[in-house]
């Protein structure tokens, strides 16, 4: 491991210390404290980063606001052009870069890669929609008029990720804001600040390259109690787009929504698969291990309840049970790997204190939930996923714990598992295994699926960029990416311009002198 990751520091120009701020220019003058961070693959230091303070962060929001007002009047397709060379350049890096994800958060290697490949893909589809940012016309009701909408870009942006898609989630907004002439301000995970160093390292290059002004994408990376709260407390941000806990999702919309800006919010989900009588169980099986033990069930999608029918349920948990003894845990580095560790040892604990509360509420572990030799694993944050007998009423069932533990809860009619499914705070992704068509339709109907996201036959995690990303509920009711997402980060504006030589008033209303 001490190979790759000096081969991937090399090759992302992370050797030396790095500084958590940028503008355009790396401040080297930052006040904050040193962070380090640490591989929960095996509790290694493999970087570190010197924070930015409230003074640093105010130096690098003003310069986005300068920026903001020479990009702004970029031609959009050209701005389009630069998203793409930015997504070019990610994929000659796509290897370091999903090492190091993996590295740096612990999920398998072909997940690191593959969220690298996300960030790609949104470029590719950022450019294509830096020429379709259209406006509908209206039929004036007044005689020789026109009416129009257009869409203008909103200012700076600050983006807040989580840990789990430490790039990801920054490239979706990114992208999109950066074509509709915004420019932004990213505030990382502290668990995760390399992968948002190099990601800023690479965009910043192509923007240089273009002769863009200094500040469109701007890195802040410090406490969330100074650097967080100043961000989501700026009258100068117009939009916070953020992802996180619903805790979290909480605070910010409180504090932006006291200013009246605007959010984006992607936070907790409890997302649910419910498995009929007519599903091919082969199918859902593959399903549900992906969905409940990718990224170590530290996904928002990931699967958190099986709502099984009485009739097959004993079979299917025996399949799982039987295919959760096979998965193979260890560095996720190593290609035969399925699962690697969680983030660090308050994840353990968050997990072993939910089976505690299963237990004190009547429920039962099937198989995992253990703790792993820290010894024998090289890191503490090592554990066996875990399935759970459980009712789907038990406070914990209702909670996300952001760990691999699945829920098994039985049904006996599909009102009843459309009424569990629907009965946690949380509407985030869903899916139904079914082949009954009318089942389906059910599921997908008004009184079906409370959540932003619905599938049939595949799982709750894995979605595609072209739809637009987001959930209901406690899940904050933002939405990313895909299809018109882009309208967040624009302002509306209605234009009626009078060609004729008169001024009629609308509605037919008559102020003469």
């Amino acid at each position: 491991m001490k190979e790759t990751l000096k081969e991937v520091l090399q090759a992302l120009d992370l050797e030396n210390k790095q500084y958590g701020a940028f503008h355009g220019e790396w401040l080297t003058d930052v006040s904050g404290k040193v962070l380090e961070s640490v591989s929960p693959i095996n509790g290694q230091a493999i970087g570190s980063v010197k924070q930015a303070g409230l003074q640093d962060y105010q130096r690098v929001v003003l310069q986005a606001g300068k920026a903001f007002k020479e990009w702004q009047m970029v031609p959009a397709p050209r701005r389009g052009e630069v998203v793409m060379e930015i997504g070019l350049e990610l994929r000659k890096y796509k290897e370091p870069l999903g090492k190091l994800v993996t590295l740096e958060m612990g999920k398998i290697l072909t997940e690191g890669l593959g969220e690298v490949q996300e960030m790609i893909d949104v470029c590719a589809f950022a450019t294509g929609l830096s020429r379709q940012l259209y406006g509908l016309s209206m039929h004036s009701e007044r005689p020789m008029h026109r009416m129009y909408e257009q869409w203008h870009p909103l200012g700076v942006i600050g983006i807040i990720s989580a840990f789990n898609f430490p790039v990801a989630v920054w490239a979706w907004n990114m992208a999109i804001a950066a074509v509709c002439g915004n420019s932004m301000i990213w505030k990382p995970s502290s668990k995760t600040p390399l992968t948002a160093i190099a990601c800023t390292k690479i965009a910043a290059n192509v923007l240089k390259k273009y002769g863009m002004p200094d500040g469109v994408i701007s890195l802040v990376i410090g406490s969330g109690s100074t650097v967080g709260e100043a961000l989501i407390s700026d009258t100068n941000i117009p939009l916070i787009s953020a992802t996180g806990s619903t805790r979290m999702g909480k605070r910010i919309g409180e504090v932006v929504g006291a200013r009246l800006g605007r959010t984006i919010l992607e936070l907790g989900g409890n997302n649910a698969i419910i498995i009929t009588p007519s599903a091919d169980l082969d199918m859902a099986l593959r399903t549900i291990l992906f969905g409940a033990v990718g990224t170590a069930g530290q996904r928002c999608t990931t699967t958190r309840r099986i709502i099984i029918h009485h009739s097959i349920y004993n079979d299917l948990l025996e399949k799982l049970v039987k295919a959760y003894n096979q998965i193979r845990i260890g560095n996720p580095l190593d290609s035969n790997i399925l699962m690697g560790p969680l983030v660090d040892e308050s994840a353990i604990f968050d997990m072993q204190a939910a089976l505690e509360k299963l237990d004190a509420e009547g429920g039962k572990v099937i198989v995992g939930g253990k703790r792993l030799d820290p010894q024998m694993y090289g890191s503490p944050c090592y554990v066996t996923p875990c399935i759970a007998e459980a009712r789907n009423d038990f406070e914990i069932v209702q909670e996300e714990t952001f760990a691999p533990i699945l829920y098994a809860i039985k049904y006996s009619d599909l009102e009843e598992a459309i009424a569990y499914h629907n009965g946690v705070p949380q509407g985030l992704s869903s899916s139904m295994f079914s082949t009954n068509l009318l089942e389906i339709e059910e599921f997908l109907s008004h009184r079906g699926s409370d959540c932003g996201i619905a599938n049939i036959n595949i799982g709750t995690s894995g979605a595609e960029i072209g739809g637009a990303f987001g959930g209901e509920k406690d899940t904050g009711g933002g939405r990313e990416c895909g299809s018109d997402a882009w309208k967040y980060y624009m302002r509306r504006q209605t234009n009626t311009i009078n060609w004729s030589k008169e001024l009629p008033l609308a509605q037919g209303v008559v102020f003469d002198l």
